[in-house]
Formats: structure tokens, C-alpha cells, sequence
């Protein structure tokens, strides 16, 4: 076969759907030396991402999310004759000369209409078209399958559900020097409870910082590190954290090479989300060792199985006292590492290449 991947927004970003790209691409150059296969990059972008020999870079001058992709995208793709395009960022061209599988990590687009800016609801907005254009689908969870079931009227034949998984640096961090490090890069406290994820009202933060001053009052807590980019709406959460009056730190965005020791420097690891595609976070605090308390909605439970205590999302009590068990029970705090461990473990990009890989063979 001779395949595309749209990798153009690695030029762009490193987080999200630029980190499932890159760790997908390594992942089928592991397995599959057979195909050939075509990264599709910015022209601005002149690393070769992958060093494959059956992977070849290309690239293009329409950039991503463009108001004119529709149009430019299929002139630049119509010459390389592919068998398949795959699309990580939802929307393939609707006009191709080849099959296309798209990949679709969640629809907060459409659940929370006021969470994306007019040009991303203008691009994203084409979701229903692209999920009916398309050949194959893969949705990361069985949520999002549910999801794109139920909103989009998307055919169950055409969707497969493919897990992600943390990358493989997600591991224990336990050399002193590069926990020293981190700590001070971000001037960390010696024990703390960390957030991961953008400042934006479906993170569902309003109710932590109520569970987490609620639980200063009956119990000892560490300070509360939340670690992310200001999102849609974040200045309720800023607004929130200092009427409470309650010991936060705000570290703003995290590098992806950063995050393992500072999932590993956490005592706790919560995430109360009413909504996620996914929940990769779940599973890279789980690789390195750290407990986790987050909520039950959505994909979570899929995701962190019985690894985590896991809460009603607008329960403030209910995650005060999980917050209470996970830092004070230390015989529990044992149990949930080792099953943290076990339960990341089965997860892996090998295999979500292999499922990927037979799922473009299937597109044909």
C-alpha cells in the first residue's frame, strides 16, 4: 500500500493530536517495513520525523485548518496516487483520489460549542461530512464511539475503536538529580497534588478547588499544582482559586519532556474532567507511579479500569474524601501504584499500529 499521514500539524504544536501523530507514526515504522508510506509535513517543516526507509517526507503548502483546504489539499495530494490517507485531525479532503481513515479523539467541539475559536469551529465544524466521506474510523475510545454514534449518526460498521497509550518515557522517575530539576524549574513544593490538562470549564476545576479547600479543613493536604495552558473561559478557575483562598499553584504549560518526573514528584494525580475523548493524562501518571483520583464520566472508567478511585465529576464531597483516602491511606496508596502500573502497561502503541495498520488494509 502506499499510504499518507497528515502530520502536518507537528509543526505547529507538541500536545494533543501532534503527540498521537508522532507516537503512531514510530509505532507502525516499528512494525511495518512493507508499506510505503508518505509524511505529510508543513513546508516550513524540513525534519524528517521519521527515519524509516519505507518513510518518505512530503511536503505540502496548504497549512492545517486553512480556510482554502478544502480546495488546495486535494491539487497537492492528487499527484502522489495513495491508497489511503490518513487524517489525525478529523476532517480528511472531501474531494480525494484514494481512501481515507480519520481519526476522531473526541466531540467537546460539539458538546461544548463555546470551547473552540470561529475558524476552529468553522474547520471542525465539518466533522459530520468528513465521518460519512470517510472509509474507515477510528475513535480512541468506546465513548467516542458512543459519541459520534449518537451526534453525528456516523455508521457503526465504519468505526474501530483504537486505544492510545502514554509514550515511553511515561515511567518511574526515580534519579534524584532530574526530580531536583524539575522541582525547581517550576518552583515546586516538597508535596503537592497535581492537575494536568488545559484551563477550560470542562476540566471541571471549580469543583476540585471546592473538594480540595473543603479537605484543608478536615485533613492535611498538600498544595494543589496545576499545570496547563489558559483555555476557554480560564479566569472563572483564576478567579475561583483565589476566592477560596486555598494553597494553588498555577505552573502554566508543561513541555512533554518534562512531564514524566513531574508526574513522578506528585504525591496524587486528579483529574475530575466531565468530558474526555480519552483521558491520556490517566495513563501517564499511572506509568510513573503515581496514584489517581478522577471522575467517572465519559471515557475515564475505560481508561483507568480499577486502578483509580474514581467520583461523580460534580461531587465536591465525594472527591474530598477521595483525595482524603488516596494521600492518607498509604497501605491503599500501595495498591493503587501497582495496579496503576499494571493497568498502563496494557496499553501500547505497538499495538494500536497493528490495529491501525490492519484498519487502513480494511479501508481497501
Amino acid at each position: 500500500m502506499r499510504i499518507a499521514l497528515d502530520a502536518r500539524l507537528l509543526y505547529y504544536q507538541q500536545a494533543g493530536i501532534a503527540q498521537y501523530t508522532q507516537r503512531l507514526l514510530a509505532a507502525l515504522a516499528e512494525i511495518d517495513h512493507q508499506n510505503d508510506y508518505l509524511v505529510l509535513q508543513s513546508r516550513k517543516d524540513r525534519r524528517r520525523i521519521i527515519g524509516a526507509p519505507n518513510f518518505r517526507r512530503h511536503p505540502l503548502w496548504t497549512p492545517p485548518h486553512h480556510r482554502l483546504e478544502q480546495l488546495t489539499l486535494p491539487l497537492e495530494l492528487a499527484p502522489l496516487r495513495l491508497d489511503v490517507l490518513h487524517s489525525p485531525d478529523f476532517i480528511p479532503p472531501l474531494r480525494r483520489n484514494c481512501r481515507a481513515v480519520i481519526t476522531v479523539h473526541d466531540l467537546a467541539f460539539l458538546l461544548f460549542p463555546g470551547l473552540l475559536t470561529a475558524e476552529s469551529q468553522r474547520y471542525y465544524g465539518q466533522i459530520r461530512q468528513a465521518v460519512h466521506s470517510a472509509e474507515a474510523i477510528i475513535a480512541v475510545s468506546e465513548s467516542t464511539k458512543r459519541d459520534l454514534i449518537a451526534h453525528t449518526a456516523a455508521p457503526a460498521a465504519k468505526i474501530t475503536v483504537v486505544y492510545e497509550a502514554a509514550g515511553p518515557a511515561f515511567r518511574p522517575v526515580t534519579d534524584a538529580t532530574a526530580l531536583t530539576a524539575v522541582r525547581q524549574k517550576y518552583a515546586l513544593p516538597p508535596d503537592f497534588v497535581l492537575f494536568v490538562g488545559t484551563i477550560e470549564p470542562r476540566k471541571n476545576l471549580t469543583t476540585l478547588l471546592k473538594a480540595f479547600h473543603v479537605s484543608r479543613f478536615t485533613f492535611h493536604v498538600p498544595t494543589l499544582v496545576i499545570a496547563g495552558k489558559r483555555g476557554w473561559l480560564y479566569e472563572e478557575t483564576i478567579a475561583q482559586a483565589r476566592e477560596l483562598g486555598t494553597a494553588v499553584q498555577f505552573i502554566g504549560g508543561v513541555p512533554p519532556e518534562d512531564l514524566p518526573a513531574l508526574y513522578s514528584a506528585a504525591r496524587l494525580f486528579v483529574l475530575p474532567s466531565v468530558y474526555e475523548g480519552f483521558g491520556l493524562p490517566v495513563l501517564e501518571a499511572m506509568a510513573c507511579g503515581t496514584p489517581v483520583v478522577c471522575s467517572n464520566a465519559s471515557s475515564l472508567p475505560e481508561v483507568a479500569g480499577d486502578a483509580a478511585l474514581l467520583v461523580e465529576p460534580h461531587d465536591v464531597d465525594g472527591l474530598a474524601a477521595a483525595l482524603q483516602r488516596a494521600l492518607g491511606d498509604e497501605a491503599l496508596r500501595r495498591q493503587m501504584i501497582a495496579r496503576g502500573l499494571t493497568q498502563a502497561a496494557r496499553f501500547s502503541w505497538a499495538k494500536a499500529a497493528q490495529e491501525t495498520l490492519a484498519i487502513y488494509r480494511t479501508a481497501l
